[in-house]
């Protein structure tokens, strides 16, 4: 992270910078999702315990900031919201847009904005549901489990469509999300199985290294790559865990791991 110089892009291609947070060059545009760059240490009930591969200021170019959720810092860190609001758009829940003001725009499920890219095409992103916790997790007011969250298709002529999960950990949502936005050609996954002391009888409330094997055979994606699996103390399967779940799956080729700050191509 010593350098400061941009980070160059590479159309077509994503990087995991660490957590959740993914660089996705799609279109000629820069997006960035759940960006956390805060240094490790305790944040509140959760503790951080690898900063990110590539710092903030090298991503300072971004055309477009996704978040799936503004309530938990291992999806939304200090620098992670800075970064956000000085972004020219940022797409996340409705009630995260109410919160943050500024460039956010909110989306409900099914919701789509589309961008102009610089190519003269368009790319489309749909906010797409999200269940942060068990089927049966209980419910609030608003109808959520745990809190409020989307994930993101995003699509475009001549463009590989890209899910990004956010935090999810339902299966029956992967199903619907399948059935409703047609092909995927690559995904994003938030895996990870996190589980926090005193909720939902620490059960997962993102997808644990099996239900990611099947979220990608679910969805038939030739190209997965999994996020939101280490530099968080509350997240309990990493990487040997997904590469375990994928083999015993047979679906080994169509995992796309790598350390983090590297560039996986979104297509095979």
């Amino acid at each position: 992270m010593a350098s400061s110089s941009p980070l160059p892009r590479h159309d077509g291609q994503a990087l995991v910078v660490g957590g959740p947070t993914t660089v996705l060059d799609l279109g000629g545009l820069r997006i960035v999702s759940d960006p956390t760059f805060d240094a490790p240490g305790p944040h509140g009930y959760l503790t951080k315990i690898d900063g990110p591969a590539v710092a903030e200021d090298r991503l300072a170019d971004v055309d477009l900031v996704l978040v799936s959720h503004d309530n938990h810092a291992d999806n939304f860190d200090d620098r992670g919201r800075a970064f956000a609001l000085a972004a020219p758009l940022l797409l996340t829940t409705t009630g995260a847009a109410g919160r943050l003001g500024g460039p956010a725009k909110g989306l409900g499920a099914w919701d789509a904005h589309t961008l102009t890219r610089p190519d003269g095409g368009e790319l489309t992103i749909t906010a797409v549901p999200a269940v942060h916790g068990p089927e049966d997790g209980e419910r609030g007011a608003d109808g959520e489990v745990n809190c409020q969250v989307v994930g993101f298709v995003l699509a475009g002529d001549g463009l590989p469509t890209v899910y990004v999960s956010g935090d999810n950990a339902s299966l029956r949502t992967v199903t619907e999300i399948a059935r409703r936005t047609g092909p995927i050609d690559a995904t994003v996954l938030h895996a990870g199985a996190a589980r926090v002391p005193g909720k939902f009888r620490q059960r997962p409330v993102s997808l644990d290294s099996a239900r990611a094997a099947a979220a990608a055979a679910i969805l038939g994606a030739p190209v997965n790559i999994p996020a939101h699996y280490t530099g968080w103390a509350h997240f309990t399967e990493g990487r040997d865990a997904l590469e375990h779940a994928f083999d015993d799956a047979g679906l080994t080729t169509i995992l796309y791991i790598a350390d983090h700050g590297t560039w996986l191509p979104l297509k095979p």
